[in-house]
């Protein structure tokens, strides 16, 4: 993105964005990108960044481990691998073994399911591959603590063996010397010491003629005196030559691993960045966790749609003042593309700007934005900004020469794909020459194309947005009675700048307000004062929609409530419906139960009884018994104690019975060949030939 002018970075503060998210790196690599942060003009490297930034911010709130943990920097070392000649000592070479085995767990962690799960982060290690030969070469020489292994080699295996046996030798006869001169008295305190890498005796000075050996020196006191005794010397020179080949042998095998390893340099660096990009995507995860940043849709055209967009610093400010902070809601498209926003100072009509220049930047960098998920930013390839005094000592320039020379800027590079911004458009002269030249400005960059934010107290500048195609007023809300900022943008009307409101609410004085007032044009006046009544009312407006979307919510509630009532009521009623049901069931069944132990008794009897007539005829009668229960049962003889049938239609109102079940209701509403029948609480549709119209009979 070109931007100008360059101080726009920190104008905008973008410049405090890259440091706090240098603070979350922990790999110099990923500091220095986070400094050298990009804006990128393609879609498809903003889509990826923001997706891997999501991504890493889905495994940081769901407390997923990610293998990145390794934190060395390896520049150094990778380029002397590429060196030819070049040699790693043991450290340099366990960090090279970190590096391969940091590298070895991501590919192990990005299986085919997280793979698919974390698409854009999977991108990080696409195209490569793990080489498990780079750790094997190293553990073949190195062990962990950076020392050449005994194994490492033949010559390096014999010539340690030898180091060691000869040591042994030295030591014991050593051992056998110091005893033997204590004994006499000859050894100072520390008995022995080491100089020159040689093994020699502490003697006190008045007996140093008495040991024979070599002299390497005395103390400071010139009390002690160091010697080699003569027996050892054969032994110790013998330990020094092994000990030289030793180092030989060593620094032979570290440069023919560095060799080996050399053949890997350019992987070791493929390797060494996905472990810096890793860190990098995860410090973007864990800023957009501390200001809240979501995953916006990117637009490849020049767009603006901000939905509760916040100012990250100023979030990030007013969280450790608990204080709340305003969100943004605005849009910027081919039909409104220049949004004036006027209103009384201090108002946050410059906040508002730098929030949607600040959070475009973010977005093209690839950074998560504390926006609604629903928000859509377009793609620009220009940023301008024109913010606060510009005045330039440097050429001479007074502050309206150097704003038109910006202007003049902003006018000759502006086109379809550039995104501006102008606080106080045309101030610093004339009102009246200063807002012609505003007007021609603003028209210009609108023919232009360029989506952009203008603040102004200009009323021509207000009304001229209100009848020019493609530019849209704004305001900053204000409580006039408590004379205090809303920081609440309302697009679509002009803000007032309530100039004369606070000169009374502060306690000027009368008598000066009302000079003041007569010296501005009426017109102008009047035009200002029906924009601070218009903005006055526009708050009660939405105070009051604010109420009513509140008891439109409370109503839908109660509608739920309701709705849950009523259907609780009519579980009842069916429950109420099954139990008078099932209640003539085991009615049935106990008379079923009472009709076969009586047959039971009867075949019985049958059986025993010599008159098999008179036995079928007791069984005929109980079977006629039977029908003639089924036609008047105990429920029929309580009805007909309490009711009568009646001849007649059926009307509404009438009692019927049914003559299924004999249950008993009231007709409620007749449909063709059917009624509505309530039983109970319970309404039913019923034929009219299964129901009998019935009265109660009177006592």
């Amino acid at each position: 993105m070109k931007i100008y002018p360059e101080s726009a970075v920190v104008q905008l503060e973008f410049d405090k964005v890259k440091d706090l998210l240098h603070e979350k790196c922990r790999t110099e690599y990923a500091k220095t990108k986070a400094i050298e942060l990009r804006i990128h003009t393609r879609k498809d490297f903003i889509e990826r960044e923001l997706k891997q930034s999501h991504e890493y911010k889905q495994l940081l709130q769901n407390a997923i481990h990610f293998p990145n943990d390794y934190v060395l920097n390896l520049a150094r070392e990778l380029r002397l691998l590429s060196i030819e000649g070049s040699l790693l000592n043991g450290e340099e070479l366990v960090d090279i073994r970190k590096l391969a085995e940091s590298i070895e767990k991501i590919f192990r962690w990005f299986d085919a399911e997280r793979k698919e799960a974390y698409q854009a982060l999977a991108e990080v290690i696409k195209g490569t591959h793990y080489e498990k030969k780079i750790k094997e070469l190293i553990d073949e020489v190195i062990d962990e603590s950076g020392a050449v292994k005994d194994n490492a080699s033949d010559d390096l295996y014999n010539i340690r063996t030898s180091l060691y046996r000869k040591r042994s030798e030295l030591r014991r006869a050593f051992d056998r010397i110091v005893q033997k001169l204590n004994k006499q008295g000859y050894l100072a305190e520390i008995e022995e010491s080491f100089m020159n890498g040689r093994r020699v005796l502490a003697v006190f000075a008045e007996h140093k003629r008495t040991v024979k050996g070599i002299l390497h020196g005395e103390s400071d006191s010139r009390r002690t005196s160091f010697i080699e005794p003569e027996d050892t010397i054969e032994l110790n020179n013998a330990v020094h030559e092994l000990e030289i080949s030793e180092r030989k042998e060593v620094y032979r095998i570290l440069r023919k691993l560095t060799k080996q390893l050399g053949q890997y340099a350019s992987l070791l660096n493929v390797y060494h960045a996905i472990v810096g990009e890793c860190d990098f995507i995860r410090a973007k995860a864990a800023f957009a966790l501390d200001i809240k940043g979501e995953y916006p849709v990117v637009i490849d055209k020049a767009h603006v749609h901000l939905v509760k967009a916040y100012h990250p610093l100023l979030y990030l400010y007013n969280q450790r003042s608990g204080k709340a902070t305003i969100p943004v809601d605005l849009t910027l498209e081919e039909k409104a593309r220049i949004l004036v926003i006027s209103g009384p100072n201090a108002g946050g009509k410059t906040v508002t700007m730098k929030t949607v220049g600040l959070l475009q930047m973010m977005v093209q960098s690839g950074l998560l934005v504390p926006v609604n998920p629903s928000s859509q930013f377009g793609i620009f390839k220009q940023l301008m900004i024109h913010i606060g005094d510009t005045q330039s000592l440097e050429f001479e320039l007074s502050t309206y020469s150097s704003h038109l020379l910006s202007m003049k800027y902003f006018m000759e590079n502006a086109n379809g794909k550039t995104l501006f911004f102008i606080d106080e458009l045309g101030s610093g002269s004339d009102p009246n020459l200063g807002g012609a030249f505003a007007e021609v400005i603003m028209e210009e960059l609108a023919r232009k194309h360029a989506i952009g934010i203008v603040t102004t107290h200009y009323l021509n500048l207000k009304v001229m947005a209100n009848k020019t195609a493609g530019i849209i007023n704004g305001a900053m809300a204000f409580d006039e009675k408590k004379l205090l900022p809303l920081y609440k943008l309302t697009v679509g009307k002009p803000g007032s700048s309530y100039t004369f409101a606070i000169a009374e609410r502060i306690g000027l004085d009368k008598r000066l307000i009302t000079k003041a007032r007569g010296l501005v044009d009426e017109e102008h006046f009047r035009l200002d004062r029906l924009l601070n009544k218009t903005e006055q009312d526009m708050q009660k407006v939405q105070e009051k929609e604010k109420d009513l979307h509140h008891l439109l919510k409370e109503n839908e509630r109660l509608k739920k409530e309701m709705e849950l009532v009523l259907d609780k009521e009519k579980h009842r009623q069916q429950v109420e419906l099954l139990k008078q049901q099932n209640k003539i069931t085991e009615e049935r069944l106990a008379y079923l139960k009472d009709m076969e132990r009586k047959l039971r008794t009867m075949v019985i009897e049958w059986k025993k009884s010599e008159d098999k007539n008179k036995v079928i005829r007791e069984m005929a009668g109980l079977l006629f018994k039977k029908n003639e229960q089924k036609v008047v049962s105990k429920k029929q003889k309580q009805l007909d104690s309490k009711y009568e049938e009646t001849v007649g239609e059926i009307a509404v109102g009438d009692k019927v019975k049914m003559k299924r079940n004999l249950q008993v209701g009231e007709v409620i509403e007749l449909r063709g060949k059917k009624a509505v029948v309530k039983i109970g609480l319970l309404p039913m549709q019923i034929d009219l030939t299964d129901l009998v119209k019935i009265k109660e009979k009177v006592e």
